[in-house]
């Protein structure tokens, strides 16, 4: 029996697939790029894209030194959906989506709804006598454990674990949530208080039952009776900190909780939020993270007033498809995803939000950078000549989604998927270019208009550990490789 050696065997696999070509000349080039590696030394497409990542991010030449953040926090109760519902007796029915739970049918009308979707969703529970009770049992039931919640605290907590980097976090900050604070973080004495807010994380797993339904895919249902961060009362407390702190960037977050609020309340807070952004010193960039809504006055408002005073954009598909129907922008008949997000119509979205609210020379606005994520993908969006390092800092935000939610310290690549289109379309509105990705250079990029993408794939963590503060760690992470041009 003849014994090959290797570069025998590798040439004789070159000529196999060469011939392979001449025979199937349609094959799409992910096939080929999948077949080529599965017989190149065996190194999955998984393990490649995590090979590739890891020589592309490296810190910018100017790093972050103090990062202000704020203003929403809480304490997390993270269970399974199914249990805590179970204990409360209640049986599964019909969905149906509640933008306000007042009891507890609507919590599992609610639940069902988003489960059967495999969506995730954050809801205002209006009755907080009830809310209390309902915290307690779910609080109390085996398997239930409590996190840092809220995106201010989970994104300073995120970046106060790179130990160089000082952060000061201002929200509602109860004992429980003090005690599980890192150390490295700095709260304002004013923003503590006596009770801590808890916020109900309902979680579920891919293809998890209860009675007749299904999950598609593991995600997580959110309900609080949250008063503090729903009238964002920190706000203030936080902009006067900012002066003493010194932060070279600030990071905000919260105003989706006012959607509990009524309109005039809104309208109020929400004016004073302005007044409150426009007092940062304008050298000092600043990000918004969004979060999961349901009112489309609410959403249009804070994109109009909101957005040209900040620097940078974190949002997912939910939130960005979302955002296009409340201001009439691109693909907004769109009733929802289905599926994997199309990455031509997310790129049209995201030109639109810069083109519409980003900063131009007919606009003084301050927005230049989008950071958004989805299972999938992510692509950071950026107006040319502002922000720098973005290859690293778009990786960097897909490993840290592949890392936490498998709990591990490198990306495993046993324990992860590729799931996001090799090819695409760059746009729907316009003539977009055809890009493919290869896993052994993960980041493509194109231009439009003064705006450039990068796009990477995500490796989707097979078995999830936990989901819950996902996105807030991928734009931390995201933020924290990123280089503001100073203007």
């Amino acid at each position: 029996m003849a014994v090959w050696n290797g570069p025998a065997f590798a040439g004789f696999l070159a000529v196999a697939v060469g011939s392979f070509l001449l025979l199937q000349p349609e094959l799409p080039g992910s096939a080929l790029r999948a077949l080529w590696g599965s017989l190149n030394g065996g190194a999955s497409a998984e393990g490649r894209l995590a090979a590739a990542w890891e020589a592309l991010i490296v810190r910018p030449e100017r790093s972050w030194n103090r990062v202000a953040v704020g203003v929403n926090a809480c304490v997390d109760v993270v269970l399974s959906g199914v249990k805590l519902l179970q204990a409360l007796g209640l049986s599964p029915g019909d969905g149906e989506d509640h933008s306000v739970l007042h009891s507890r049918k609507d919590l599992e009308e609610a639940f069902i709804h988003f489960m059967g979707k495999g969506a995730a969703a954050e809801r205002f529970f209006s009755d907080g006598e009830s809310f209390h009770n309902i915290s307690q049992i779910a609080s109390e039931l085996p398997g239930a454990q409590h996190y840092v919640g809220g995106n201010a605290a989970l994104i300073g907590q995120k970046l106060a674990a790179n130990s160089d980097l000082k952060v000061l976090l201002c929200g509602p900050v109860g004992p429980k949530l003090h005690q599980l604070l890192d150390d490295n973080i700095v709260v304002p004495p004013e923003s503590m208080q006596e009770v801590d807010e808890f916020h109900l994380i309902l979680e579920y797993q891919a293809g998890e039952q209860w009675g007749p339904l299904t999950a598609p895919n593991a995600n997580r249902f959110i309900f609080s009776h949250d008063l503090s961060n729903g009238a964002m009362n920190m706000l203030e407390v936080f902009v006067s900190s900012l002066e003493e702190f010194q932060p070279d960037l600030v990071v905000l977050s919260g105003l989706h909780m006012m959607e509990g609020q009524t309109k005039e309340i809104q309208k109020k807070r929400l004016q004073e939020a302005v007044i409150s952004i426009s007092d940062i010193p304008t050298d000092v960039p600043i990000h918004l993270e969004l979060a999961s809504m349901t009112d489309r006055e609410l959403m249009s408002s804070i994109m109009h007033q909101v957005f040209p005073l900040v620097n940078s954009l974190g949002l997912n598909e939910q939130e960005l498809l979302f955002l296009s129907q409340s201001a009439s922008g691109p693909h907004s008949s769109l009733p929802a995803w289905s599926g994997v997000p199309d990455v031509g119509v997310v790129s049209d979205i995201l030109f639109w939000i810069l083109k519409e609210q980003g900063r131009s020379k007919e606009r003084a606005s301050d927005l230049t950078r989008i950071h958004f994520h989805t299972l999938a993908y992510h692509i950071l969006a950026t107006v040319d000549g502002h922000w720098g390092n973005q290859l690293a800092s778009v990786a960097a935000g897909a490993r840290v989604a592949g890392t936490q939610a498998c709990a591990t310290e490198t990306i495993d690549s046993g324990r992860v998927s590729l799931k996001a289109p090799l090819e695409f379309v760059t746009s729907h509105s316009e003539a977009g270019s055809r890009i493919a990705v290869n896993p052994d250079e993960p980041v493509a990029q194109w231009r439009r208009e003064g705006v450039s993408f990068h796009f990477t794939p995500v490796l989707v963590c097979k078995d999830p550990i936990r989901t819950v503060g996902l996105g807030d760690a991928i734009s931390a992470e995201g933020l924290f490789y990123s280089e503001a041009y100073p203007h």
